[in-house]
Formats: structure tokens, sequence, C-alpha cells
């Protein structure tokens, strides 16, 4: 070996031998900075997870209250099947709150401009047979924004309704139109026959006049 070269490789084995070397350091270099770049963010999403977690105010993971306390049973948006606020949800959350011991009061926090008549008529149901079930636990409907039709039929379920001047509240059974053509048959010699199983079913029929006892 020429002492001029000292220890570097001879030839182009040798080289190679030192390349493949360089690079086995650099992708050993190269996971390990992988795998501390990928432990520091796991770590830090768990902190993260943890301070949301305790929190105060977050749904669902805030501590249980102790002593008596007024349950809340939230009802947002369209009332429908397979939507946020469907009968199968707001039963259980009414369920969970008289059943608890806690309970003293139930408060229905409502924001929706109804939806499902039969979805409606479930959760309006199942409040009146708690309510009799529970007879010490009073329920109280508070309506922020909006509260109609059938947020506002589940709303009656309540022993007590609060709403804002400004709640859209009601809309349910305000209203019926029809036109009224009685006379001008009389005056065409039309004889009208109608045939109702029950003594309201023709309400509405515009040949027929109306009646004193059916209005309100």
């Amino acid at each position: 070996m020429d002492p001029m070269q000292g220890g570097r490789p001879q030839n182009d084995r040798e080289w190679k031998l030192l390349e493949k070397l360089l690079m086995s350091v650099q992708d050993e270099n190269r996971k390990q900075r992988r795998w501390s770049i990928i432990f520091r963010a796991l770590t830090f999403i768990y902190l993260f997870a943890l301070l949301f977690m305790f929190l105060p105010g977050r749904t669902g993971v805030a501590p249980p209250p102790t002593g008596d306390y007024t349950a809340v049973v939230s009802i947002n948006g369209v009332i429908a099947d397979g939507a946020e606020a469907n009968a199968d949800a707001i039963v259980t959350g009414l369920r969970d709150a008289f059943d608890s011991s806690g309970t003293r009061a139930v408060l229905l926090r409502i924001n929706s401009p109804g939806g499902s008549p039969v979805q409606s008529n479930f959760v309006y149901n199942e409040i009146r047979r708690l309510r009799e079930e529970y007879p010490d636990i009073k329920v109280y409907a508070a309506i922020t924004d909006v509260g109609a039709s059938g947020a506002y039929y589940i709303a009656s379920a309540a022993d007590e309704i609060y709403a804002d001047p400004a709640s859209i509240v009601g809309s349910i059974g305000v209203i019926m139109a029809s036109f009224g053509f009685d006379e001008a048959i009389d005056k065409l010699g039309v004889d009208r026959r109608v045939m109702t199983a029950g003594e309201n079913k023709a309400l509405l029929d515009p040949f027929m006049p109306v009646d004193k006892a059916q209005q309100v």
C-alpha cells in the first residue's frame, strides 16, 4: 500500500463495500428518526386527548354529577328516524334521566322545527308514561330558537314550557283553510251526498256549509 494513500480503499470493490456500509448507516439513522417522530407524535396526541377529556363542559366526558341535580335532555334539529333527534335516542336519554337516583327534575332543551309526527308521538307518549311512573320528578321544556310542530308537541308533554319572546313556538293545529261552494251547488241544483265513518271526517269538504260546532 502506498503510504500516501493511508487507509483509503484501493479498488472498486472496497469502494462499493464502503458505500454499502455508509448507506446502511444512513438507512438506520432514517429509521431511528422516523420512529422518534412517530413516538413524539403519538405522545402528543395522547396528552392532548387526556387534556380534552378533562376539560369541563364536554359532552360524555365530564365527571358524573353528585347529589341532587336537574337532568338535561337535548332535542336539536329535525325529528326523524335516522336523524340526530330520533325517537330512540331521545327516549333513551329520557329513561336514563328518570332512572338516575339523583334526578330531581328533567329539562327538555329544545331547538327544533319538528319533523316526523310518528317519532314525535313516541317521545310525547314516553314523557307522559315516565311522568306517571316518577310523579315526584317535574319535567320542564325550554325552547331556544325554535320549538315548532312536532317539537312543540313534545314540549306540551312537560309540566311547564319556557321560551324567549323571540322564539318561534307553536305552529301545530294553528290554522286550517278551505273554500266554500255550498251555495253555488245549491243554485246549480246539485245534491251533495257524503258518507263518513266519523263526525268530523268531512270537516274540510268545500261543498258543505260550515258547522259552527267545529269552529274554535
